[in-house]
């Protein structure tokens, strides 16, 4: 894993292995150029949770944190709902999207985590 640094956060490794195994999975579903755009939007919001942490590492203020952190909240949540629309319409089966799917929701934990933590540091000063 050359991009991973040996110290680097449990949330850092996880979103950007998140990132890989999205880029993977869309390299190997086959659509058609009318569902290429709901393929690209998984692609992008899947891609972006693990940028926007990496950018968080290099945070201007704890504020400044907290906001890249939340944006890759969302972006977490909105590739949890394509990665179901993926299930619902049979372009990943059961086995497949429970795989992927827990993964999402063990990052959407991790940032939930992390926010809080922050915040709860930033009061007790």
């Amino acid at each position: 894993m050359p991009y991973l640094q040996y110290n680097s956060s449990p949330l850092t490794k996880k979103s950007y292995l998140f990132g890989v195994r999205i880029v993977k999975m869309v390299k190997f579903i086959k659509c058609s150029p009318k569902e290429y755009g709901m393929i690209n939007q998984v692609f992008r919001s899947g891609t972006a949770i693990g940028a926007l942490v990496s950018e968080a590492t290099y945070a201007q203020s704890a504020a400044d944190f907290i906001n890249k952190l939340s944006v890759a909240l969302k972006e977490c949540n909105e590739t949890l709902y394509w990665l179901n629309i993926l299930k619902d319409s049979e372009y990943l089966n059961e086995q497949e999207f429970e795989s992927i799917g827990k993964d999402c929701e063990e990052l959407l934990a991790l940032l939930i985590s992390s926010i809080k933590t922050t915040k709860q540091n930033i009061e007790k000063k």
